[in-house]
């Protein structure tokens, strides 16, 4: 996959958008080979956090525009129907995601940050929702993510408007979850996955998994999926392990199981 990078640290695997010569715009085989990698890191119970991110001058640009203009609305479905398997891989993992984002991250790259489950950005990170600019709506679940996180009017107005707004702003609007100085984006996003990975795997994805389900849920459904769930957790070896280590007045050591 020469437009990706896939490597395995310890607990970590981290995913790398790999065209910095068109700022990592997407490409089919990127597409595929993010949703295949996330594939293999449900799988793998060594992997228990993921970073998404990309090389050179920016996270990535999204769609790339040297393509439009050139293809078809068939072409165009069967494309957003691989970014949406890509999209539902990250919803659906069971293990932490956290996006990496440094430079620009526009349209459906912006999108796919959205989808992780935590944003690190650079200070010199810019997000915008550049679609209108060329006269199409938001794809890769945009329209999804971005009015539950700010709410609708503020969501219309980052549509609409296609202007970039900055890493501070994003973080002020609840986009972001943290914003660092680039050179201590990598280290700060590596310190995060780490620490996570030596968390209670199995809660953490189900609280992924609950959490995901309450923005179109009722509070009844969500108390039932709580008190469904809560019972399965209190027979998992991290939460003996969680019990034992609060009575032994010690960090707890998880095992993800």
């Amino acid at each position: 996959m020469s437009h990706l990078l896939v490597e395995q640290s310890g607990p970590v695997l981290s995913i790398t958008m790999n065209r910095p010569e068109s700022l990592n715009a997407f490409s089919a085989e990127m597409i595929v080979g993010i949703t295949e990698a996330l594939r293999m890191a449900e799988a793998n119970e060594e992997i228990k956090a993921v970073i998404l991110s990309g090389a050179g001058r920016s996270f990535s640009a999204g769609g790339d525009v040297k393509t439009m203009g050139q293809v078809n609305g068939q072409q165009i479905y069967e494309h957003l129907g691989k970014l949406n398997e890509c999209i539902l891989a990250i919803k659906n993992l069971g293990k932490p995601v956290i996006a990496a984002v440094h430079g620009f991250a526009a349209g459906a790259a912006f999108n796919l940050a959205l989808a992780c489950d935590f944003i690190f950005a650079a200070e010199d990170s810019k997000f915008v929702m550049s679609f209108a600019q060329v006269g199409l709506i938001s794809d890769g679940g945009g329209l999804y993510f971005l009015p539950r996180l700010i709410g609708p009017q503020r969501a219309k107005e980052l549509f609409f408007n296609a202007e970039p707004i900055d890493a501070v702003t994003a973080k002020s609007y609840g986009i972001v979850n943290r914003t660092v100085p680039l050179e201590q984006l990598k280290d700060e996003v590596s310190s995060y996955a780490f620490r996570l990975s030596q968390g209670p795997l199995q809660a953490f994805g189900q609280m992924k998994r609950i959490i995901e389900q309450a923005s179109y849920s009722r509070l009844e459904d969500i108390l039932e999926q709580e008190r469904l769930t809560q019972p399965m957790m209190i027979e998992t070896a991290d939460h003996q392990e969680g019990v034992l280590a609060f009575k032994e007045k010690r960090k707890p050591e998880f095992e993800g199981k």
